[in-house]
């Protein structure tokens, strides 16, 4: 098995995992956005900005696809 692989194939768990990452980076951002406020660097801090509404609209977008699978025969093992 390579690196990082579950050693099962499960979309919803890939979609989860994708989810998770995503929202936990979104709550780290936000301090990344106060240091760069705190250093007068605007620019920064919209950067970070804008990586946080990347990454929410990602989480976003996992949880359509979860709802979608919610309940299917494609919805795999991580949510039955």
């Amino acid at each position: 098995m390579a690196t990082g692989e579950t050693g099962f194939d499960d979309v919803s768990y890939d979609l989860i995992s994708v989810q998770y990452h995503s929202l936990k980076a979104g709550h780290d951002y936000g301090q990344y956005v106060r240091d760069a406020e705190n250093a007068g660097r605007t620019d920064i801090a919209d950067f970070f900005r804008s990586i946080m509404e990347e990454d929410s609209a990602r989480a976003a977008k996992c949880h359509e696809f979860l709802k979608e699978l919610s309940g299917s025969d494609e919805s795999g093992p991580a949510l039955t």
